[in-house]
């Protein structure tokens, strides 16, 4: 599949998901957000990194990017998109997905090896897992704290859209521990720890993460 990787101002994961994209058997095709063209890519990730406007609030500048005008009727055709921490929080501020980004409860930036349990194995880029597995990936983020109000949280977990949950720790206060949620299709997700960072046993804590990008190929074969 040709993986589309979003590159904003500031950006500073970019290359990693593109990496981990090849890895995982596709072919990585590099996009700029200031275009108009998704240049026919059978998925989209949205990068980690500091996205620029963060000073206003994260994400809030990057979804007015003319490419997340594409991105944004994409997804709602069925284009799996997958945004990862700074990513997570344009697909937030796009209304791609409900609830908001804060700054950490702790008001540091967190940086770790986090273990999460796999809440949701069947969206388009959790197929690889299986329900309740548990991996390690890498976490780092200063505004990572997932907000929503009860009734969204209850939704959220009524339709088994909780993707991802924090375990042994809450590393930056995100509500029920949440790490990720998906939207009601499945082919969007937001995830705030880092599976690209996860993909090679010589660096990072394994590779879990992997699974994020393998997914794919599994939904593809539906």
């Amino acid at each position: 599949m040709r993986i589309g990787v979003v590159t904003f101002p500031g950006s500073l994961d970019d290359v990693d998901a593109r990496r981990a994209v090849t890895i995982a058997g596709h072919e990585a095709v590099a996009l700029w957000h200031g275009d108009h063209d998704l240049k026919g890519v059978d998925a989209v990730v949205l990068p980690g990194g500091f996205s620029y406007g963060d000073y206003l609030r994260c994400g809030a500048i990057s979804r007015f990017s003319p490419l997340m005008t594409d991105v944004v009727e994409g997804a709602k055709s069925g284009l799996p998109v997958l945004g990862i921490c700074n990513g997570f929080q344009i697909l937030c501020e796009s209304h791609l997905l409900p609830g908001a980004l804060i700054r950490n409860d702790h008001q540091k930036f967190v940086c770790r090896d986090q273990r999460l349990r796999v809440e949701n194995a069947h969206t388009a880029w959790t197929s690889s897992y299986d329900e309740g597995q548990e991996i390690t990936v890498v976490l780092k983020n200063g505004e990572g704290s997932y907000v929503a109000d009860a009734a969204t949280l209850d939704r959220l977990e009524g339709e088994g859209r909780v993707v991802a949950r924090y375990l042994d720790v809450n590393p930056n206060g995100s509500l029920r521990d949440i790490a990720g949620i998906t939207n009601e299709r499945g082919n969007v997700v937001g995830l705030m720890p880092h599976p690209e960072h996860a993909v090679e046993d010589l660096t990072g804590p394994g590779t879990d993460g992997l699974g994020f990008f393998t997914s794919l190929l599994a939904a593809a074969a539906v």
